[in-house]
């Protein structure tokens, strides 16, 4: 019995170091806020599949240097969930997908929270979602792109079926230009209507993707 006392004490003895917090007098460093991650989503996050509350993880592709010391190595492991999910709607406004970066695992296995901000994409919103298409004025714009695209293209071609030929040249070039600009515009025309009430699109951040983020607080790593 004795010796069985004696063991399990050590055991629970473990046990609560083991479960002990981050000792505040162990030796750390810093890397300071502002601090830019480069992040490649170890499984996919969407705005159609990830509710609010889901988990991803995520592994740094590039290593956090302090006084010429490694402290968080290339393939450490950042893990998050999903803020938040807005559905896209109609207007050909996008969902919108907000990620919360919890913790990084650092070498030693502790889990050091922090706190991260997406940055460096055209598709986040003003206040850091990831949107999936911008809205109705945007696809106009894209709309207006491609109806120019349109009209280029046929004038090209009007002007290359008599190329040798100066007259049935311009003559072609002119009717090429005509076919453009009324097949432009009523492939604008369509569009007008038909954004105003298809939904935007969905976020799809596939596995694999590589996100760029900034710390928004410092964090103090424990160095072995």
């Amino acid at each position: 019995m004795r010796i069985f006392a004696v063991i399990l004490s050590l055991f629970l003895f473990i046990q609560t170091v083991s479960a002990a917090p981050f000792n505040a007098n162990a030796k750390t460093k810093r890397i300071p806020a502002g601090t830019e991650f480069k992040l490649k989503l170890i499984n996919p996050v969407t705005s159609y599949a990830s509710g609010e509350g889901s988990e991803f993880s995520a592994v740094l592709l590039n290593d956090q240097v302090n006084d010429s010391d490694v402290i968080l190595p290339m393939g450490s492991v950042v893990r998050g969930t999903v803020k938040k999910v807005l559905a896209a709607r109609r207007f050909s406004k996008g969902a919108v997908v907000y990620l919360d970066f919890d913790h990084v695992v650092t070498p030693n296995g502790r889990q050091v929270p922090l706190s991260m901000s997406v940055v460096g994409r055209t598709d986040l919103t003003y206040d850091g979602g990831i949107q999936g298409s911008k809205g109705y004025k945007d696809e106009l714009k894209q709309n207006w792109g491609k109806t120019k695209e349109i009209t280029k293209t046929s004038t090209e071609w009007g002007g290359d079926v008599f190329d040798d030929v100066i007259v049935a040249d311009q003559i072609m070039t002119g009717i090429g230009a005509l076919g453009g600009a009324i097949g432009g515009g009523a492939y604008y025309l369509y569009d007008f209507f038909a954004d105003m009430v298809k939904k935007g699109k969905d976020v799809n951040l596939g596995k694999g993707e590589v996100l760029n983020v900034i710390l928004s607080d410092p964090i103090d790593v424990p160095v072995i």
